[in-house]
């Protein structure tokens, strides 16, 4: 049986990851609320497309916690998710960019990448048991 470790005997770059995921879901979560909000005071369009797409925001808000809670407990089959969620960060924040939005969609590249280096170094990969 595994014994559960404490998140302070994580190594710094896992710990920062962890830390930075918690950061990413706390700001889907405030989308999430904020599509909430306007689902039920805006004008309705298409509510079901307005329910789906709130409904996506606050299911990726728990997978991104989910996700930390789970590479803090040293879970190494949470890193791949995690990776692939910051994947999808980058176009998203490249099409911002596009899009007028530089001061949003930058940041986000960089938090992307930042986190999924910080998934992939070696003392994270050791801690996870991979390697």
């Amino acid at each position: 049986m595994r014994v559960m470790q404490d998140s302070s005997e994580l190594p710094g770059p896992l710990r920062w990851a962890v830390w930075l995921l918690i950061g990413e879901a706390a700001a889907v979560a405030l989308v999430a609320a904020y599509l909430v909000y306007e689902d039920l005071t805006g004008t309705a369009n298409d509510i079901v497309v307005a329910i789906f797409v709130t409904g996506f925001a606050a299911a990726g808000a728990a997978l991104l916690f989910v996700l930390a809670r789970a590479l803090a407990r040293r879970r190494s089959g949470a890193r791949g998710p995690a990776i692939v969620l910051q994947l999808m960060l980058l176009p998203i924040g490249y099409f911002m960019i596009q899009g007028g939005l530089a001061w949003l969609g930058a940041p986000i590249i960089v938090l992307a990448v930042l986190v999924g280096v910080l998934l992939v170094t070696p003392s994270s990969t050791k801690a996870l048991g991979l390697g």
